[in-house]
């Protein structure tokens, strides 16, 4: 069983930063009223940055396929995962929070309030675990495990 997602910013976010956007030029319209062309441009720089920043935030992969787990740019094979565990909102609060490891690999998001604990058998890694974001973390750590055991 393979598992593959991304990480994508949420809708609202697109809404509020176009809304933001539109701040933008309403100020600078207001501000050189004689220079509509300035509003313009400035709308156009603030809109392109922010494209540019929600879709390379968004971009971040969630993958179990051919043999490795893959959390954004992070990688490691499938005989390096040890226990993994599903994990609701309390869960990823604490994970993340208060019972954090320091030395833990991170893939968080502040709009995906569940995840995926992967604990890592690699006695040579300090890494103790690697703690994942993902909108369906059942499926991610079932997808795990299955692929662990075959």
């Amino acid at each position: 069983m393979d598992h593959a997602e991304r990480l994508s910013v949420p809708l609202r976010w697109w809404a509020q930063g176009t809304m933001l956007v539109a701040s933008f030029w309403l100020a600078v319209l207001a501000a050189t009223p004689d220079h509509e062309w300035l509003a313009w441009a400035v709308t156009a720089v603030a809109l392109a940055v922010m494209v540019g920043a929600f879709a390379s935030y968004g971009s971040a992969r969630v993958e179990v396929r051919d043999g490795h787990l893959r959390a954004g740019r992070a990688r490691i094979p499938l005989s390096y995962v040890g226990s993994v565990q599903a994990l609701d909102t309390e869960g990823m609060r604490r994970q993340a929070g208060v019972d954090a490891d320091a030395r833990a690999h991170l893939l968080l998001r502040p709009y995906l309030k569940r995840g995926v604990r992967v604990d890592l058998a690699d006695p040579d890694d300090p890494t103790p675990y690697w703690l994942v974001a993902s909108r369906r973390p059942q499926e991610l750590a079932a997808a795990l495990e299955s692929a662990r055991t075959h």
